[in-house]
């Protein structure tokens, strides 16, 4: 008797014990990581006041949590720079240390084979779904298919990916939003207490920018079909970008990128009514993922999910659409190295905007840390928990950011405080440019030709004398042989294996 009521004591103590870990467990903070394909912040009114973009649902998810002013995706080596962007975001390494993503590659006459990590199988066990699936969280993803990390996208529990870029509910961004609400009322009706985790990715607003009918009307575009003709000219389009050029002063190193010169709708025209039906084609893509980003928050909010959620939104990176007289997103001016970030959640202090100085592959340490989860040992991005809970204003002082999808070694950039360097060493050694900005005194990064008077007419913009690539200017030439040097450094301490024409 007096041994069965020890193991019954025993027993009691170890079902107690599972009680505790089970109701902490629902303690978890859920996570609702929200990113949008090719999408520059300068889209949002947050960022740029001046934009026609109508996102009532994220600017109220901005005004109520943190914006990030700095923050950044790290580079590409690939014309789809979604890819290794998305890849740094699943794994937390940085751009020169990616793992292969485990897809299936073909090879002429051979059966397609796993790529794996060369000295050891399996890295996608380091990945983002494998540590919350390890935790305990249940896990969920609705994106678009390719550009991405297969081997660690595989991983989530439950996976409903596919590419829809049209302009209806059943073709566009709603259906990604349907994924996540009937997700979330399988949850609700299995009530499943595990914290979750949901990876809710959209296919717009990447070209083709088919949007809805009446978004479409409302911002003055037509998805345009004719190389041969303009789109027709239309008052209610929105503006040209206030650094829109009719065309880059030098090559930008990719010679016939598909971004530059075969997004149907733009081909090679940088025009004002073809770039201003262009955006208005973009915002009203744009819009439409506010709407269904709406409905998602709606229903966590009647499930009592909402208080407890972390919900991130960003983009893989920006995108040009006309600045600089550029298209794509092979480039790195700050609409388009930089992303859109937005954070709310528990501890979060409303109204709240910071520096940051955040790279995308800081997100897997973030979330990690914020779920209260060891990241992986592989991991190299640095959690900016610390900013989020107010005890920081940014992560790291310096960015560094690549581009070579083109000629190599193709394009650098470096960041410290107002300062920007970008140097361009392409065209197999016939473009070698360097451009030196203020972004205090410079945001925009105009050049000379922002200054032409046709230039002026057709953007409203008013650059000052000093509003330029400063590179050339004797004034500024110690600033310059700093960031040089920075640059380098920063470029032999994150691996990079190129070099440039006036470096060591």
């Amino acid at each position: 008797m007096i041994r069965s009521m020890k193991v019954f004591a025993a027993l009691l103590v170890v079902s107690l014990a599972a009680v505790a870990i089970a109701r902490a467990a629902d303690k978890r903070p859920n996570i609702l990581f929200i990113i949008a394909d090719d999408q520059s912040p300068f889209d949002f009114k947050t960022y740029n006041p001046a934009s026609s973009l109508e996102t009532p649902v994220l600017d109220k998810l901005a005004a109520g949590g943190m914006v990030f002013d700095g923050a950044y995706h790290m580079g590409s080596f690939s014309g789809a720079v979604c890819s290794p962007s998305r890849r740094m975001i699943m794994s937390g390494r940085t751009l020169w240390h990616l793992k292969p993503t485990g897809k299936k590659r073909r090879k002429k006459g051979r059966k397609a084979k796993q790529v794996e990590e060369p000295s050891g199988p399996n890295p996608h066990r380091y990945t983002l779904p494998a540590i919350f699936n390890k935790a305990g969280y249940a896990t969920m993803r609705t994106c678009k298919t390719g550009n991405s990390y297969e081997g660690a996208n595989a991983l989530f529990t439950v996976r409903r990916d596919a590419m829809k870029r049209g302009g209806t509910d059943s073709s566009g961004s709603a259906w990604h939003a349907d994924q996540v609400l009937d997700y979330l009322a399988g949850r609700e009706k299995k009530k499943n207490p595990a914290p979750f985790l949901i990876y809710f990715g959209f296919s717009h607003p990447h070209d083709v920018r088919d949007g809805k009918p009446a978004l479409l009307k409302k911002y003055g575009a037509v998805n345009h079909r004719s190389r041969q003709e303009l789109p027709p000219a239309n008052s209610k389009a929105p503006k040209l970008p206030i650094n829109w050029l009719p065309a880059h002063p030098f090559h930008h190193g990719h010679p016939r990128l598909r971004d530059e010169v075969s997004v149907p709708g733009v081909w090679e025209r940088r025009d004002e009514i073809t770039i201003r039906n262009e955006i208005g084609r973009q915002f009203a893509c744009s819009e439409n993922i506010d709407i269904q980003v709406g409905r998602v928050l709606k229903k966590l909010e009647a499930m009592g999910e909402l208080d407890n959620t972390y919900i991130f939104y960003t983009s893989d990176h920006g995108m040009a659409i006309g600045r600089h007289g550029l298209q794509g997103k092979q480039n790195l001016y700050e609409h388009t190295w930089r992303v859109p970030l937005f954070v709310k959640g528990p501890g979060i202090k409303a109204g709240s905007r910071v520096t940051g100085n955040a790279y995308l592959l800081d997100v897997l340490a973030t979330l990690s840390d914020l779920a209260g989860i060891k990241a992986p040992a592989d991991n190299e991005g640095t959690s900016f928990k610390p900013v989020l809970m107010g005890k920081k204003d940014k992560t790291r002082e310096v960015l560094y950011g690549a581009y070579c999808g083109g000629t190599k070694p193709g394009m650098r950039s470096v960041k410290k405080g107002d300062w920007k360097l970008i140097k361009y060493d392409v065209m197999d050694g016939k473009v070698r440019e360097t451009q030196l900005f203020n972004l205090k005194d410079n945001p925009h990064e105009f050049l000379s030709q922002h200054q032409d008077s046709k230039v002026t007419a057709q953007t409203g913009a008013s650059p000052g004398a000093k509003q330029v690539n400063l590179a050339a200017d004797p004034a500024h030439s110690a600033k310059l042989k700093e960031m040089e040097a920075l640059l380098q450094s920063e470029m032999k301490r994150l691996d990079d294996p190129h070099r440039l024409w006036d470096q060591n």
